[in-house]
């Protein structure tokens, strides 16, 4: 059984995987560090731990779907994120895509 516990917990993983890009774009219109972006992520269902955060968000900045400013905040250093403006432009058609990716597997799965 522990077999089919893993292969199921790493299946689920992957789905998640293909939503996360979406959910952090999403959920980035106002600045956010990440702690909080994993709060927020995590209040609305959508539980990340740092390891799979933090090097989503280096590499969505790196393509300019995301940009970043350090503020010292609390004597200490945050590096907050926010939609970039080609972020912000792909945003609409990724909820589109997203929307009818549900519609088509709704058909698949009824």
């Amino acid at each position: 059984m522990t077999n089919n516990n893993t292969l199921l917990e790493n299946t689920i993983l992957e789905l998640r995987r293909g939503v996360i890009v979406l959910a952090v774009l999403s959920q980035l219109s106002e600045e956010q560090y990440g702690y909080s972006l994993l709060k927020l992520l995590a209040d609305q269902g959508l539980e990340l731990d740092q390891g799979t955060l933090y090097p989503l968000l280096r590499r969505l900045e790196s393509q300019g779907l995301l940009q970043s400013v350090w503020k010292l905040e609390e004597a200490r250093p945050r590096r907050y994120y926010i939609t970039s403006d080609a972020g912000k432009a792909i945003l609409p058609q990724l909820k589109q895509e997203w929307s009818g990716i549900i519609s088509m597997m709704n058909k698949m799965l009824a």
